[in-house]
């Protein structure tokens, strides 16, 4: 089978942990280049490839990335006037804060209504806020947009693993998936973390937004650092239910969270459990490295789904799809 060998121009939308660490990511692949980055306050666009290291200078400096010598622009819509450039943007990541839940399903119709034809995939952790995205299918259809939703790590790259390792069996009775994640402080990943409270008991999405940083260094200090999740609201269930493999009550997700310290607190797993044609139960158990990272573990296969997503749009595959429906391909 024929492999597209097309430079892609990558735009990022967000600029925190994720989007800092799609920045570095991109800087080392010969397949994709990063043209533009945004966040609250500004973005940068060349349409030659921004230059890494002035990116992160300017978002470190000055708190956001439109402060970017030669290729910043300071603005309080920068979605807006960076979908002026959309004509020169094949693809886009978005690494925004999925708070509230119809915030990047917002973003999503922006782009559509504005006309942007390339292909899309995003890191959205709440089964709420996938449930918005697919209800835009026909429109993106419609407009030329090839959409991933759900292409991080949870969902995402276990997702896959989980609807591969479901071939084994007639009937999947079960998909538990349990991560860890060490990063060695919360202000790197300040929305993520969020959303991982808005999980906890005693807390949903409207409590964590509304939380300040103090609030959220308070709740850390009396936990140790640690968050322990479980029966999360996680778009795994929805995806592997669209994709036909098990009824999302039948899927869950929790895992630990340790925000003071960059080793994982445990081994990230999905374990499937099912029956066979010949009537035997079993499970299939994936691990991911303890040395992956979660940024390494969501942007890696998010730009691996946006490889496949460009490869799809080029035969005339629009709309939106899942991490379940199509396999990642990787970027050189």
């Amino acid at each position: 089978m024929s492999e597209t060998r097309e430079v892609l121009r990558v735009a990022v939308l967000g600029a925190g942990g994720l989007g800092a660490a799609a920045t570095r990511m991109l800087a080392t692949k010969r397949e994709m280049t990063h043209v533009a980055i945004a966040d609250s306050r500004g973005y940068a666009f060349d349409a030659d490839g921004l230059d890494a290291g002035a990116v992160a200078d300017a978002q470190a400096t000055t708190g956001t990335v439109g402060s970017t010598p030669g290729s910043g622009v300071a603005t309080g819509d920068a979605i807006g006037d960076l979908l002026r450039h959309a004509a020169d943007i094949d693809g886009v990541f978005i690494a925004l804060p999925n708070l509230p839940n119809d915030f990047v399903p917002t973003v999503v119709e922006r782009f559509a209504r504005h006309g942007y034809q390339g292909v899309m995939v995003d890191a959205l952790k709440r089964t709420s806020a996938a449930e918005l995205v697919v209800k835009l299918d026909l429109l993106l259809a419609h407009v030329g947009i090839t959409y991933v939703v759900g292409g991080g790590a949870t969902p995402g790259l276990l997702t896959a693993a989980a609807a591969v390792a479901a071939q084994s069996f007639a009937e999947v009775h079960s998909v538990d998936i349990n991560f860890g994640v060490g990063i060695a402080n919360w202000e790197t990943y300040r929305a993520t973390i969020r959303e991982d409270i808005a999980h906890m008991p005693g807390y949903d999405v409207d409590a964590a937004q509304r939380m300040t940083d103090d609030e959220v260094q308070s709740l850390l200090d009396e936990t140790g650092g640690i968050l322990e999740l479980r029966d999360m609201e996680h778009a795994d269930d929805i995806i592997l239910e669209l994709a036909g493999v098990v009824d999302r009550k039948r899927v869950t997700v929790g895992g630990i969270v340790d925000t003071r310290n960059p080793s994982k607190p445990v081994s990230t797993t999905v374990t499937v459990t099912g029956a066979t044609f010949d009537g035997r139960v079993s499970a299939h158990t994936f691990t991911l490295g303890d040395e992956t990272s979660m940024a390494a573990n969501v942007c890696g296969p998010a730009f691996g789904y946006m490889k496949a997503a460009h490869w799809l749009s080029t035969r005339g595959v629009h709309g939106v799809l899942s991490s379940a429906d199509v396999m990642p391909r990787f970027v050189r």
